[in-house]
């Protein structure tokens, strides 16, 4: 499989320029700092995949907003000092947002011609911005399409995306994902953009119930829920018992036979395919695992993943360096961080 060079292994910032707490100035220049760029180049990363989302660089009319630019170039700034690179990710562009905690309409975007002009517009400023800097900044489209009906509107969308960045960054890296949540299987049907700086990225939370066990924002999760990785088809019979039935009624037992590297080998298979005929690097832009889980059950899982991300040449980004639930920075993560980051 072709590389996705200078972004193999990395981890995202997620909570910093998304999905904050707090839309403010101290907020911006505290939650991550150079200290932290430093610590993530010290773990042996190549990269740092940066969540922003619109309202932080550019007001609803379409101005940019220059101190939310500053941002960026601060944290490019770190990044070449320590000798890594960044991926810019656009979680909510205007018109649109993945998070199923904003209640917003997760079609209109894909169907409203202005909307998707204000998007592109959007892009030719971030890539005019970043244009001299195609060795060190990748572009990634939009975070998650959530709607698994779009599929063609949003790969007509993409193509006139990229064909707007490559006007001022011919250049850079960009990387373009799927519906159903970047879901890996979307992977083959993403258009062939035809351009050999092209990559397609995916998601990777599987199984569901271990990753994301007690989470809030799962409908009909317990927040008290828990289990085991890897888990037998006792384990599951068993937890099928203790779930909400709208819960359980989402979990194919058929799917779980399989545990260990072979569970990710046969849910990757097909992008994998795609990629390979396409001749396309690959990208696992999010995996983890939730903070509620128990840390030798998480390495457990990481072990397994990384295995098949590494037999692939599949590149990735850890989901999250700091808070989200998913953090790796802090005290959860301390007396592993060692045999964590190795297998990032």
């Amino acid at each position: 499989m072709r590389k996705f060079v200078g972004f193999e292994r990395g981890v995202n910032l997620g909570g910093w320029l998304s999905q904050f707490d707090e839309y403010s100035e101290e907020h911006f220049e505290s939650f991550i700092t150079e200290e932290d760029i430093k610590t993530i180049a010290s773990w042996g990363l190549d990269h740092v995949r940066v969540p922003v989302d619109y309202s932080v660089i550019e007001t609803d009319d379409g101005t940019p907003i220059a101190k939310g630019y500053e941002y960026l170039d601060k944290c490019l700034m770190w990044c070449r000092k320590y000798g890594i690179h960044m991926i810019i990710d656009i979680h909510a562009a205007y018109g649109y947002n993945f998070d199923p905690l904003a209640k917003t309409d997760k079609e209109i975007f894909f169907h409203d011609e202005a909307l998707q002009e204000h998007y592109y517009e959007f892009w030719r400023h971030i890539s005019r911005h970043f244009c001299n800097d195609y060795e060190d900044v990748a572009y990634e489209l939009l975070n998650e399409i959530v709607p698994f009906t779009v599929v063609n509107e949003w790969n007509e969308i993409a193509l006139k995306t990229i064909a707007a960045i490559r006007e001022d960054s011919p250049k850079s890296w960009i990387v373009f994902g799927g519906v159903c949540y970047n879901a890996v299987s979307s992977v083959a049907g993403l258009a062939d953009a035809h351009d050999e700086k092209v990559v397609h990225t995916f998601h990777c939370y599987e199984p569901m119930i271990f990753t994301h066990q007690g989470a809030y924002w799962v409908k009909g999760m317990p927040l008290d829920f828990r289990t085991n990785y890897p888990v037998s088809m006792s384990d599951i019979d068993k937890m099928l018992t203790e779930l909400p039935p709208e819960l359980a009624k989402a979990i194919d037992r058929e799917y779980f036979k399989i545990t260990g590297p072979e569970f990710f080998e046969k849910i990757f298979a097909e992008a994998i395919k795609a990629s390979e005929e396409r001749n396309i690097p690959l990208y696992c832009g999010e995996y983890g695992v939730i903070d509620r889980a128990d840390m030798p059950n998480t390495l457990n899982w990481l072990r397994d993943i990384s295995a098949v991300l590494n037999n692939h040449g599949i590149a990735r980004a850890y989901w999250n360096y700091k808070s989200k639930d998913y953090e790796i920075c802090g005290d959860r993560c301390k007396d592993y961080i060692d045999e964590l980051t190795k297998l990032l």
